[in-house]
């Protein structure tokens, strides 16, 4: 069984309340994801973010394959942290964690991502040359997204780092 993990960093020269009120609104998490990713909401995002919430989305991760994705919100601490579980969709394994933190001046946005393939050696064969690019694309066009929301600093750069556990 091959574990990954996502690790990323970025940083925005706003507080942290202003960061955690768009991040806690899963309606705008169409907004930080690609356009050819085909992602629709189909459900349960029409509130501010709850434990036990449940959304449902519809995404086009490759050309010609779509698929649903069903996660829950299963921990929020208010302005600090929330995690999403995968409950159905392509991942066998995949458990997001988001952190916000105050940090000279500013607010530090962490994402660890655990995550499983499925098809067993199959996946562990895809992961390098399909889905950690594909996932290395998706967060730098977030980061991207969200930089021009927020702004950045280039003394705290975004940092993303994939490892094997």
């Amino acid at each position: 069984m091959t574990l990954y993990q996502l690790h990323t960093k970025q940083f925005f020269p706003v507080s942290k309340d202003i960061l955690w009120d768009f991040i806690s609104d899963p309606a705008n998490l169409k907004e930080i994801t690609p356009n050819y990713m085909g992602f629709d909401i189909l459900a349960g995002a029409d509130s501010k973010m709850y434990q036990g919430q449940i959304i449902a989305y519809k995404v086009k991760p490759l050309p010609g394959f779509s698929t649903k994705w069903i996660t829950e919100i299963t921990h929020v601490n208010d302005h600090n942290f929330f995690v999403d579980e995968q409950r159905f969709g392509p991942y066998q394994l995949w458990h997001h964690k988001h952190f916000v933190e105050e940090k000279d001046g500013g607010t530090l946005m962490t994402d660890i991502v655990d995550y499983k393939l499925p098809a067993g050696i199959l996946g562990t064969l895809v992961h390098p040359i399909l889905v950690k690019p594909k996932l290395q694309e998706i967060f730098a066009y977030r980061a991207t997204a969200l930089t021009n929301m927020f702004g950045n600093s280039t003394e705290h750069p975004y940092a993303i780092e994939f490892k094997t556990i």
